[in-house]
């Protein structure tokens, strides 16, 4: 090959800078984006994902265990599914946020298995503009898999600011998936549950409504969040550019990127898995989840989870919803007798309560699962 370069003159006036991401004029109600890309997961991917953000639950781990509950194979992990669903939507609806403001319903209508190929898309449902401000943009993303079945459903807000970048026109055309209005139907297993691979605390039986579990565990994040946040799609520079996470301080002063946060969520289901979910056959969902602090590496992740209620559905399955709460820098039992009970009020109504917020705070949602009984 022949070089070029020394032949053909330097023109800057021909200098021009690609831009990702939408701010607040760049939105219309009723948009419809087709994310770019997909992926396809393949089985190593899945576990390697499972046991880096400490899954308990043999389903997304064993595939024999799968089995023998009646699946067709190993579950790659909701926590895995709903981190690329947020992901393959940055580019197109929140590169250019300035922060996530909280999740709502995240469901998870079919369960995704190795080889299955994910894409995603988003319908644009409110805009909140403020004067001269960062304005709020609601919107509802869904990931679909090769046979256009839709796996993960959610509503996001965030903070994005005023201005306009002239993006593609909108995609009003293009139908958004709508959430099943059935439940997935949990398989009939072969013989019966396995047993003897699951811990003996972590049935139906044994969750009380009320009690709280302090779990004991803690993970420290390290600088492995940089290639994850990448490795699951996520585009956000904030996530893995220290120069801009310092420019943009949200970092508290550190030159150092902040995680990216379905990665926190990940982290805080899997510190809680072995005493809530380890015995459970289905993520049911999330209502809310919201992120009240960032998390940047070095800091120590610790999960507290609160039992609400219970429900029979079957003779010899339940739900179990819980409130689960992340922190960070702070033990589960040191964190109690700091703060009390007003470790459970939500960090988003404490200010017209008058509250500070707790800093160790990092995350808080409720979830709930279907879970096997004892028998």
């Amino acid at each position: 090959m022949k070089e070029l370069s020394k032949a053909i003159p330097v023109n800057l006036e021909m200098t021009r800078s690609p831009q990702y991401g939408r701010l607040l004029g760049d939105f219309s109600v009723g948009d419809v984006y087709r994310h770019p890309r997909g992926i396809t997961i393949d089985r190593a991917f899945a576990v390697e994902f499972a046991t880096t953000f400490m899954e308990a639950n043999p389903l997304y781990l064993n595939a024999e265990y799968a089995r023998a509950c009646g699946y067709p194979d190993l579950l790659v992990s909701p926590m895995m599914v709903l981190n690329i669903t947020i992901s393959l939507g940055v580019q197109n609806d929140s590169e250019k946020a300035l922060a996530n403001l909280g999740y709502e319903d995240i469901t998870f209508p079919q369960p995704v298995l190795p080889g299955d190929t994910l894409r995603g898309m988003t319908q644009i449902l409110k805009i909140e503009p403020k004067e001269g401000r960062p304005g709020i943009v609601t919107f509802r993303t869904a990931a679909l898999n090769q046979r256009d079945q839709p796996v993960c459903h959610f509503r996001r807000k965030i903070m994005v600011p005023p201005g306009r970048l002239g993006r593609e026109p909108s995609k009003k055309e293009v139908r958004f998936p709508e959430p099943p209005t059935n439940r997935f139907q949990i398989p009939e297993p072969k013989g019966g549950y396995p047993t003897g691979l699951t811990g003996f605390q972590s049935y139906f039986e044994n969750f009380t409504a009320g009690e709280i579990i302090l779990h004991p565990n803690g993970r420290t994040v390290t600088d492995e969040h940089i290639p994850w946040t990448y490795r699951l799609m996520n585009t956000h520079p904030l996530h893995f550019d220290s120069l801009y996470a310092t420019q943009a301080k949200l970092a508290e002063g550190k030159e150092i990127p902040v995680v990216y946060g379905g990665l926190i969520i990940a982290w805080i289901t899997g510190l809680a898995s072995r005493d809530t979910s380890e015995n459970a056959l289905w993520d049911l969902g999330y209502t809310e989840g919201y992120h009240s602090q960032p998390v940047t590496s070095g800091d120590t992740l610790f999960a507290i989870s609160r039992i609400l209620s219970k429900g029979d559905e079957s003779s010899h399955l339940g739900t179990v919803t819980c409130r689960l709460i992340g922190l960070k820098d702070i033990r589960p039992r040191d964190a109690l007798q700091k703060y009390g009970a007003e470790l459970f009020t939500l960090e988003v109504e404490k200010k017209p309560l008058g509250l500070e917020k707790i800093v160790e705070k990092v995350f808080e949602t409720e979830r709930k699962l279907l879970v096997k009984k004892r028998g």
